[in-house]
Parts: structure tokens; sequence; C-alpha cells
């Protein structure tokens, strides 16, 4: 499966991707269907399916790299706010079975609005 998975081949370089910010463990870039601008993904390296196999060793690392992220939205996209959003198995919405969190820049009445 994971020689399948578009992020395992990100990860290990196959498909080309702009990384935003990178740590031992895991790796940020932007999403490819971003629903605001400066919409972002914090991958892992490794592929775990979903959270609930993430490690809880890599804790500091996903923190680091969530955080860094972040920071340079902030900055680029000069944003006030941000969401930090993991869908985990089909029935939440995931789509591609590798851990990842979207993290969505976010201003006041952007008209963005979080869960149903």
């Amino acid at each position: 499966m994971a020689d399948e998975c578009v992020f395992c081949k990100i990860a290990s370089g196959k498909i080309p991707a702009k990384k935003i910010y990178e740590n031992d463990n895991f790796f940020s870039i932007p999403d490819a269907k971003p629903v605001l601008k400066g919409h972002s993904l914090v991958i892992s390296k490794k592929h775990f399916k979903n959270s609930l196999d993430l490690p809880s060793l890599l804790g500091n690392d996903l923190i680091d790299c969530i955080k860094n992220t972040s920071l340079k939205i902030i900055e680029k996209e000069k944003v006030t706010g941000f969401n930090i959003i993991s869908n985990n198995f089909e029935s939440a919405g995931q789509v591609v079975n590798h851990v990842h969190f979207h993290i969505i820049p976010r201003k006041k009445g952007d008209g963005f609005k979080v869960g149903a």
C-alpha cells in the first residue's frame, strides 16, 4: 500500500513538491486543492494510515512541524488565525490513507466553516 501512496512518493522524492517546512519525521507542503489561500498539509515521512497509528513518540516533531508551518503561513498570508484539521477514516472525510493534518489559514469574515 505504501508503494502506491501519493504522500509516501512525495516523502521519498519520487513526486517533487515545494516543502514549506521539514524536520526528521514530518514535512509540510501547500495543499493541491486549497479551501483558502495558504491551506497546507503536515505529513508524516513514514506511512501511518491515520492519527491512531501515529506513535506518541513522534508528538514533539508533529507539533514542531505544525507550529513552524503555521508561523510561515501567518507571515506570508497575513492571516489572523488558523485551523488544524485531521480527518481520520473515510467516514470523517479522509481521502488519502496516510496521516496528515490540514492547516487552514483564517481571516475574520473569510466565510469558511469548519465541520457540518
